[in-house]
């Protein structure tokens, strides 16, 4: 059984969370507050921990920092906060994915699925590092990339910004991370860099570019690869 730890200090939306998750089979173990919820994940272990921002005993993305201090569990979060830096900041800390509230459950559990599919998927072997999808195939260790049987021509920039994003399907990547990661510290609020190359990459990778299926823009906080 999944196992979903729901730090969330609404009793209204703890018991509709409870319903519906354990309708489908998902264990739950709720915490009203930060504090209760480090010690539940310690002691349980859960599989996926379904995470509110606005706790009463301390912030949310404190308690994503401290998780994050020993454990890779996924972190979906629950929030109101709207602001792209405030979900920039969760995601930075180490979340998976972020829901705004209000928020449809249908829409939760698919994501909340998502989140539980890729930490069940083995990682690749070192001899069998490649990432196929049905356009093209990226081949992490030759640092190559086909479609159609004929190489990709990709610089080292694009290479280094696509090697990220695949690496980490489903995951969203933030803007800040993907600038560190690539061009330095330095250049974090050079967000037009990142608009070029993921442009680049999508005319060579995507069969419509314009609307690409695997290269996915979240406006105003990052990129994500879907498979």
């Amino acid at each position: 059984m999944t196992r979903v730890l729901v730090v969330e200090d609404d009793p209204q939306l703890v018991r509709a969370l409870v319903i519906n998750l354990e309708a489908r089979k998902y264990g739950v173990d709720p915490a009203p507050d930060g504090a209760t919820a480090l010690r539940v994940a310690a002691a349980c272990q859960p599989d996926v921990v379904v995470l509110d921002l606005g706790l009463p005993d301390m912030d949310g993305v404190d308690v994503i920092k401290a998780l994050r201090g020993w454990t890779r569990v996924p972190i979906l979060v629950l929030s109101a906060r709207r602001a792209s830096d405030e979900k920039v900041a969760a995601l930075d800390a180490g979340a998976d994915d972020y829901v705004t509230k209000p928020f449809s459950m249908d829409e939760l559990l698919a994501r909340l699925r998502a989140a539980v599919r890729r930490t069940e998927t083995a990682p690749l072997a070192q001899e069998t590092a490649t990432v196929t999808t049905d356009d093209f195939t990226i081949d992490l260790l030759a640092k190559k990339a086909t479609r159609a049987g004929r190489d990709i021509r990709l610089t080292p920039t694009e290479w280094h910004l696509l090697e990220i994003l695949v690496t980490s399907p489903g995951r969203l990547i933030t803007q800040k991370h993907l600038l560190q990661e690539v061009w330095g510290v330095s250049q974090s609020n050079k967000t037009n860099y990142l608009r070029v190359y993921m442009a680049q990459l999508r005319r060579k990778l995507e069969t419509d570019p314009s609307h690409p299926r695997y290269l996915i823009t979240e406006p105003g906080m990052g990129y994500r690869f879907e498979g």
